[in-house]
């Protein structure tokens, strides 16, 4: 489908990255997009993904090295990333990882994470009802586009409610801000 959740958000996450930021992690990147995009604003980018299969379908482009590992156990340079982004990814792994990628991040850099949450309370129920006929809308207004990419990431479905993020989030990332959208997605940004 051409309407993706995640890619929606983009603008959303760029707004994020800092002016001064030259050094970018995608984790979880899948083919690529967040990633090129990094890159077209002048960032270095490491692109990471578990997957062999979506790596191998990521196009090459200047600025973007795609490595195909698992973030949990791969070595990060301490200090060393100016920004660092998770679109739809932080679920599929330990919440406790941000604690590694908060400490890549250098001085004055954003850990920014498009996270996915499990439903459990009213409100959150309220703005998945909100959510379904805009979602209608924008599936049906971009029918006639093609998908940014015939491979698809593997999914996951969310165990952590968004409470339970908040939670962790305040231990691990002392000062983040998270804020919920409305595509069944939530913002956390981090600052370093």
């Amino acid at each position: 489908m051409a309407f993706n959740h995640n890619d929606h958000y983009h603008r959303l996450l760029l707004r994020q990255v800092p002016s001064t930021a030259q050094r970018g992690l995608d984790v979880g990147c899948g083919t690529g997009l967040f990633a090129r995009r990094l890159a077209a604003r002048g960032l270095d980018v490491d692109a990471v993904d578990p997957s062999e299969e979506v790596i191998a379908a990521a196009p090459a482009i200047d600025g973007v090295r795609f490595v195909q590992a698992d973030i949990t156990a791969m070595p990060l340079p301490k200090g060393h990333y100016d920004f660092i982004s998770c679109l739809a990814s932080l679920h599929h792994m330990p919440f406790g990882t941000v604690s590694g990628l908060r400490e890549a991040l250098a001085p004055g850099g954003v850990l920014a994470v498009l996270g996915c949450y499990r439903e459990s309370t009213w409100s959150d129920h309220l703005v998945s009802a909100a959510a379904v006929p805009v979602n209608a809308a924008a599936r049906l207004a971009l029918s006639g586009r093609r998908a940014t990419s015939p491979v698809q990431a593997p999914v996951a479905t969310a165990s952590m409610t968004l409470d339970e993020v908040r939670s962790q989030a305040a231990d691990l990332l002392p000062g983040a801000g998270i804020r919920r959208l409305l595509f069944w997605r939530y913002l956390l940004v981090h600052r370093n």
